[in-house]
């Protein structure tokens, strides 16, 4: 039996928020596709309002956004696009993230502290997303935070493959900015021939943000 005409058919529609167009629109050109029309804005009290000028209904949704400042405005114009589309009958939305918001807050060191990279999980999946896709996250635990499939990108082959080509590898040394990364250094060392490992001992008052003793 065909499908009576009229109905829906699942297709690919790309969604970008306000933080960096000029992203969004290379991803169209690399894809091919268009980005969708919309109407977005600040009210005069900072609300935001989105709105899609085209029907998503039986859609296969991406909505890319980057996290840079102000992130909160960001993070929430997110949502409100997943929320849109969720109540416009998207058949999937994925929320695209090159940088997850919130990722280095994924555990608590002392007590009354949130741990907010959970709680951005958890508000995405409120507000209808499918999937996440997003680039090297500050700790892979953050994949466990969202209840659906997470996306898990990496960008260091890509970066190694430039590092190769335009720099003398011989006599390159990797340096881990702290102990946390020293297993990703080894790992880049290892891409770039081998070469040796240096790490920083650094520490942190958590009274005094953005403030380290190296």
């Amino acid at each position: 039996m065909n499908a009576k005409e009229g109905t829906p058919k699942k297709q690919l529609m790309l969604f970008s928020g306000r933080a960096h167009p000029e992203l969004a629109e290379e991803v169209a050109k690399a894809l091919k596709v268009q980005i969708t029309p919309q109407a977005a804005y600040d009210f005069a009290n900072g609300e935001i309002f989105v709105r899609f000028n085209e029907s998503v209904r039986g859609t296969d949704a991406f909505v890319i956004q980057s996290h840079t400042t102000p992130i909160n405005q960001w993070v929430m114009e997110q949502l409100l696009m997943v929320d849109a589309l969720k109540r416009a009958s998207a058949k999937r939305i994925t929320v695209i993230m090159p940088f997850y918001p919130y990722a280095r807050q994924d555990k608590k060191h002392k007590g009354r502290e949130p741990i907010s990279a959970r709680l951005v999980a958890d508000m995405f999946k409120t507000a209808g997303a499918d999937r996440i896709m997003t680039v090297d996250l500050h700790t892979a635990q953050i994949q466990g935070f969202f209840d659906g499939p997470v996306d898990h990108l990496f960008a260091q082959s890509i970066l190694a493959g430039h590092i190769k080509d335009t720099y003398d590898t011989s006599n390159i040394t990797v340096v881990s900015p702290d102990s946390g990364r020293v297993r990703l250094a080894e790992k880049w060392a290892t891409q770039l021939g081998d070469r040796p490992i240096a790490f920083i001992h650094k520490t942190r008052d958590p009274l005094k943000p953005n403030e380290a003793v190296a």
